[in-house]
């Protein structure tokens, strides 16, 4: 009697010690299942598993498959698995055998991708045959730990699988990687903190420069409007332009991703993911200020070459180029509008998680393509062949005028300013477009390096024979970004002289006394004329003009532009034969 009562308080200390009997259950503190529609559980489960943590640990083996959802049923599969439910302290809820048979079939085919090992005690066939709807079930009985199975399946390719934390819902036309409804991380997916936060003051630094220099531009146009005329009116527009496009980069730079990234919801397990597509309404926004703005000024730029050719290459006064005016004005604002209505119609928005704008391009290469490298490409080759060719033609003209020395002078002056200011503009688009090419050819081998390196951490298949694996360089990002701003600022080379800081002088001491004669145009007016005069003579030393196959023009008067003295201009009437531009 004394051995009996012995053991039973034995007993009752051994249940005090490891925390339950054979029949207690325990609420569940493992992560993943404790949304159950049940909150206790019983230990051993049905793998041998005597703790939660035991159960947890093995539990991971299973994570590819309840973050990519394989079966609607995976979730309650396993958490009744691996933490059955308790009810009544007598009664455990084990998973049924039709809801087994449904999960494996339904993930069967990830069961063999990622060569998980599936325990003999949850093969369906060991599983009571019950209705898994049902709140109760047979009585727990013990179970032996049982064998891992590793699966012999040759291993393939799969592809890109969207993780779970960057999956979207469906219809807002999210793509990424090849995958519907999956979205790029925020913070970008290449660089670190750190590096983005060097990016990011990098970025709001230049913008602010490029800002300060196209508005002082502007400004200064403000202060005389007569002064810049045609040839030289479209750089004004082209710095209207670029501020506003260093407006958008420097807006960025202050609301950081705000704008360019949605926010996670840890409710749901969902991160931070960049904004693709036109239903933001902010990103969108943005989008459209900064590429429309950005083909504008580019456009701009090719109008100013056309004026400069008309000007120097085909003899155009001032006052016929202007009459083409609008033509200008509708090419300038009408084709970026329309690549711009044309985007938003493709939902071709997205985010830029380094620099906090939104922009086309940045993880689809195709609108990159199409619709960046092709329309700068294009007015590259146009701009830098007007600009060649009226450079030519202004070189002749100064062979031409030898005997004046004074325009000669003015003109060598003059061809090295718009060499110069070329140069600044085209330099750095040129390298623009090298940064723009080489993503291009990179950005593939990018993107498999960064699901290389993620893979196991995301529990989704790594890429299979990798033959080259690369990393970008924060430093490819940030010139692209400082090509793309510095463009802006080559106007200032061209406003920059006496003659501007005497209009600021003037308007500071509110003295109003202004000078609209511009000495580019004074050059090539000048320079024009004499060589005009002096192609008319030789030719009538040669031969007489017949009346009925020539007809005589007039060039208008000589108006005047931007860095010279004050002098007198009259008009100059030039008879050219044969020319019917000079008609414009």
């Amino acid at each position: 009697m004394g051995i009996l009562v012995f053991l039973l308080i034995w007993s009752l200390i051994l249940n005090l010690t490891y925390g339950h009997s054979l029949f207690t259950c325990e609420p569940i503190i493992i992560p993943r299942c404790s949304q159950m529609t049940y909150n206790m559980t019983f230990f051993p489960n049905m793998m041998g598993h005597y703790d939660q943590d035991t159960a947890a640990s093995h539990l991971k083996l299973f994570l590819p498959l309840l973050n990519l959802k394989c079966s609607p049923d995976v979730h309650a599969f396993l958490c009744k698995a691996f933490v059955p439910a308790c009810f009544e302290q007598t009664r455990v809820v084990h998973p049924c055998r039709s809801l087994c048979a449904r999960v494996y079939e339904d993930c069967k085919k990830m069961i063999d991708m990622f060569e998980i090992g599936w325990p003999k005690e949850l093969e369906c066939s060991r599983l009571e045959d019950c209705d898994d709807t049902a709140a109760v079930t047979a009585s727990f009985t013990t179970r032996a730990r049982g064998t891992w199975r590793i699966s012999g399946q040759p291993k393939r390719d799969y592809g890109f699988w969207c993780p779970r934390h960057l999956q979207t819902s469906s219809g807002q036309g999210y793509r990424f990687l090849g995958i519907e409804q999956c979205a790029p991380p925020c913070p970008n997916m290449y660089f670190n903190n750190h590096e983005l936060e060097v990016a990011k003051s990098f970025i709001g630094i230049v913008s602010i420069f490029c800002l300060c220099a196209t508005l002082f531009t502007f400004l200064t146009f403000l202060i005389d409007v007569k002064r810049f005329r045609y040839p030289e009116r479209p750089i004004i527009y082209y710095s209207v332009c670029y501020s506003i496009v260093s407006l958008v980069y420097f807006l960025g730079f202050v609301l950081g991703n705000k704008t360019a990234c949605n926010k996670g919801d840890e409710k749901l397990q969902l991160g931070e993911t960049v904004v693709l597509g036109s239903q933001n309404k902010g990103c969108t926004l943005v989008f459209m200020a900064l590429y429309f703005f950005t083909m504008a000024g580019t456009v701009w730029w090719v109008i100013l070459t056309v004026t400069w050719f008309l000007a120097a290459g085909r003899k155009w006064s001032c006052e016929a180029i202007e009459q083409k005016a609008m033509w200008f004005h509708a090419v300038a604002w009408g084709m970026p509008g329309f690549l711009t209505v044309m985007l938003l119609a493709m939902n071709k928005v997205e985010g830029d998680n380094i620099s906090g704008v939104c922009f086309i391009g940045l993880y689809d290469l195709a609108t990159s393509r199409y619709f960046v490298l092709l329309p700068l490409c294009v007015c590259v080759f146009v701009g830098l062949s007007l600009l060649l060719a009226g450079i030519i033609s202004l070189n002749h003209v100064r062979q031409v005028i030898q005997n004046d020395g004074r325009n000669q002078e003015k003109l060598k002056k003059f061809m090295i300013r718009i060499g110069v200011f070329s140069g600044l503009y085209l330099v750095p688009l040129v390298i623009l477009l090298g940064c723009y090419i080489y993503e291009q050819v990179y950005r593939k081998i990018w993107e498999t390096t960064w699901v290389y390196d993620h893979c196991d951490q995301f529990h989704i298949p790594c890429p299979y024979q990798v033959k080259t694996l690369a990393r970008p360089e924060i430093t490819l990002f940030l010139m692209k970004y400082l090509m793309t701003l510095i463009v802006g600022i080559s106007p200032v080379f061209w406003i920059g002289s006496k003659k501007t800081c005497s209009e600021w002088a003037n308007f500071f001491k509110k003295n109003r006394k202004r000078d609209p004669i511009s000495e580019s145009r004074r050059v090539l007016q000048e320079s024009c004329e004499f060589f005009l005069k002096h192609n008319s003579k030789a030719k009538h030393k040669k031969k007489h003009y017949k009346s009925s196959s020539h007809k005589l023009k007039v060039i208008s008067k000589s108006m005047g532009t931007s860095t010279g003295a004050t002098s007198n201009h009259g008009t100059s009437a030039v008879a050219i034969a044969n020319h019917d531009y000079l008609s414009h």
